[in-house]
């Protein structure tokens, strides 16, 4: 299978757990079938694609000013317009959407930490700090690295 079609589909397949996950948890959020969820996932990712780096750039700056949180209404935004397109997918609120959208976006993140797909990762260090070493005069403590 080629590298783009075999990225494409666990991206789809991550998609459609998150998707999942979120109509089991968040009220307002329901599917009719299989289908109907899958190509829900579907139009969600298109609309990611293609719709979503538009919508980034117009709204740049209340992006910048909320350092970056209005993305979670972008998401619901985008999760809203695909409850309202396809007849196999709801979602009966924006608040619904909201909720739905964070709870997308964290399940994203930890599958793709998982499977080390996409570009977002969750790294858990324990031990030394990697780093030049510690001065002499440094009575050590607790270290953030940024």
């Amino acid at each position: 299978m080629q590298t783009g079609l075999k990225e494409f589909i666990q991206r789809w397949v991550i998609t459609t757990v998150a998707v999942l996950v979120a109509t089991h948890i968040v009220p307002g959020i329901r599917y009719e079938g299989w289908q109907g969820l899958l190509v829900a996932t579907l139009v969600l990712g298109l609309l990611s694609a293609f719709v979503k780096p538009v919508l980034v750039l117009i709204s740049l700056p209340l992006l910048l000013a909320t350092l970056g949180l209005f993305m979670l209404v972008i998401n619901a935004l985008l999760l809203y317009v695909v409850g309202h397109l396809l007849k196999g997918f709801r979602v009966e609120t924006f608040g619904a959407a909201f909720w739905g959208g964070v709870i997308i976006s964290i399940v994203t993140l930890v599958l793709n930490s998982i499977t080390k797909t996409g570009s977002s990762r969750i790294e858990v260090r324990r031990g030394t700090r990697s780093g030049p070493p510690k001065r002499p005069d440094d009575p050590g403590g607790p270290v953030i690295d940024v």
